[in-house]
C-alpha cells in the first residue's frame, strides 16, 4: 500500500511554519555519482592530495550537491520537485567528506519565511554539518496548491 502524500496548500501555511528536519549522509561514493551526473570532475572532490594542496582539510562535497540536498527538503515537503521555482544559497563552509564507510551528515531545516504572490511561499533553509552552518542565505520559492 502506498502512502498518500498530503501536499501543503497556500491557504493552510503560515509564516513560521516549520518543515520536517531532513538528515542526509554524504559519502565519497556520492561525490563520484554527483560528479558523473553533473560533469563536475574538479579534483578537490575526489583526491585528498590535490584537496590538501589547495588548502582544504580533505576532499569536499560539491557545493551544488549540498544545495541540492537542502532543496530536497522543500521537494519532500511540497510533494512535487517541479513546484520549486527558485533556489539559492551561498557556500559558507566546505563540507569535508571523510574517506570511510560513514561519510558526513547534513542536517537541513526549513521555515516558511514569506508568503509571496499567491500561490508562492519562500522557505528559508538552514544547512549544518557537524553543528556548523555550511550554507548561508539559502532559500527556495515553491508553488503550493
Amino acid at each position: 500500500m502506498t502512502e498518500r502524500v498530503v501536499r501543503p496548500r497556500y491557504d493552510d501555511v503560515d509564516v513560521g511554519t516549520r518543515l520536517p528536519v531532513l538528515t542526509h549522509s554524504v559519502g565519497r561514493f556520492d561525490l563520484v555519482r554527483y560528479a558523473g551526473a553533473s560533469g563536475d570532475f574538479n579534483v578537490i572532490h575526489w583526491n585528498d592530495r590535490v584537496a590538501t594542496a589547495a588548502g582544504l582539510p580533505s576532499v569536499i562535497a560539491h557545493g551544488m550537491l549540498t544545495l541540492g540536498v537542502a532543496v530536497r527538503l522543500v521537494c519532500d515537503w511540497c510533494g512535487d520537485p517541479a513546484a520549486v521555482v527558485e533556489c539559492e544559497g551561498r557556500f559558507a563552509k566546505p563540507v569535508v567528506v571523510p574517506d570511510d564507510d560513514t561519510g558526513v551528515e547534513l542536517v537541513v531545516e526549513g521555515v516558511v519565511a514569506r508568503k509571496l504572490a499567491r500561490p508562492q511561499v519562500r522557505v528559508d533553509l538552514s544547512v549544518r554539518c557537524g553543528g556548523e552552518k555550511v550554507l548561508s542565505r539559502s532559500r527556495a520559492v515553491v508553488v503550493l496548491g
